[in-house]
C-alpha cells in the first residue's frame, strides 16, 4: 500500500520575523510512519521543518510545509495518487491579514477596509503598545481529501481539551460523516502526557480505545490495512 501520513503543526506567518504556530511535535505521526515502514508499505510523510521524523528509509518520502497554503498545494497531487491517507497534522484554524496599532483600529470607520489592507513591511514595527490582529478562516484540509480522491481509505483527528467524552465522541463522529473518514482518532489534550496518550479510534461502529503513542499507532496500522 502507498500510505500518506501528515504530522507536525502549520505556522501562519504575520510577516517576515513573526508567526502563528500550532504546537505539535509530530511525534504521533512519526511513530505511525515507522509502524507502516516496520511492515513494508510505502510511506510519505507531508511534515513541517521542526517535526521530529523518522529516519532515512527507502520506502520513506519526506515533504516539509509551513503553512496551510502550502499543505493543500502539497496534497492535492498526493491524496490522487495514495490509498491510505493519515491525516495527523495540527493545521491552523486562521491565518494573518492585517495587523495594525489600536489607533488605526479604533479610528476606522469600516472595519472591512481593514480586511483589505495588506502589511508590506519586512518587520511590522513594535512601537505601539497595543497591536490589533485581523484573521480569516483557513479551509478545512480534511474536508477536501474526498473531493480530491473518492476512493482514498481516510483517518483523521479530532482534538478537544478538557471535554466530556459525550462531547469529544460527538464532535468526532460529526468529523466522520461530514469528512466521509473512515476512522476518526478521538483525543483530548488534557490526557495527553509526555508518556501517555489517552484516545480512542472510532467509525459510526465500533470505538477503540489506547493509553500510549505506541498502541495509537499501532490501531492506526492494523485499521488502515484491514480492507487492503
Amino acid at each position: 500500500m502507498k500510505i500518506l501520513i501528515t504530522s507536525g503543526g502549520t505556522r501562519e506567518k504575520i510577516d517576515e520575523v513573526r508567526s502563528i504556530a500550532n504546537h505539535a511535535s509530530g511525534s504521533l505521526g512519526k511513530l505511525i510512519a515507522e509502524k507502516f515502514l516496520t511492515h513494508g508499505h510505502e510511506v510519505t510523510l507531508v511534515t513541517t521543518k521542526s517535526a521530529v521524523k523518522p529516519n532515512k528509509h527507502a520506502k520513506l518520502s519526506l515533504i516539509e510545509i509551513t503553512d496551510v497554503s502550502s499543505l493543500i498545494q502539497t496534497l492535492k497531487p498526493l491524496v490522487k495518487s495514495h490509498d491510505l491517507f493519515i491525516h495527523s497534522m495540527a493545521v491552523s484554524d486562521y491565518t494573518p491579514v492585517y495587523m495594525t496599532d489600536l489607533d488605526e483600529a479604533k479610528q476606522a470607520k469600516d472595519l472591512t477596509k481593514l480586511l483589505m489592507k495588506e502589511n508590506q513591511e519586512q518587520k511590522i514595527s513594535s512601537a505601539a503598545e497595543y497591536q490589533v490582529l485581523f484573521l480569516k478562516k483557513t479551509p478545512k484540509v480534511i474536508s477536501l481529501v474526498k473531493q480530491w480522491n473518492p476512493q482514498i481509505r481516510l483517518i483523521g483527528f479530532k482534538l478537544l481539551v478538557g471535554v466530556p467524552k459525550d462531547e469529544l465522541f460527538a464532535a468526532a463522529t460529526k468529523s466522520l460523516i461530514n469528512n466521509q473518514a473512515d476512522y476518526i482518532l478521538a483525543n483530548d489534550l488534557s490526557e495527553i502526557t509526555a508518556d501517555t496518550h489517552h484516545a480512542f479510534l472510532l467509525n459510526q461502529n465500533e470505538r477503540y480505545e489506547a493509553f500510549t503513542k505506541p498502541e495509537i499507532a499501532q490501531l492506526i496500522y492494523e485499521k488502515g490495512v484491514e480492507h487492503d
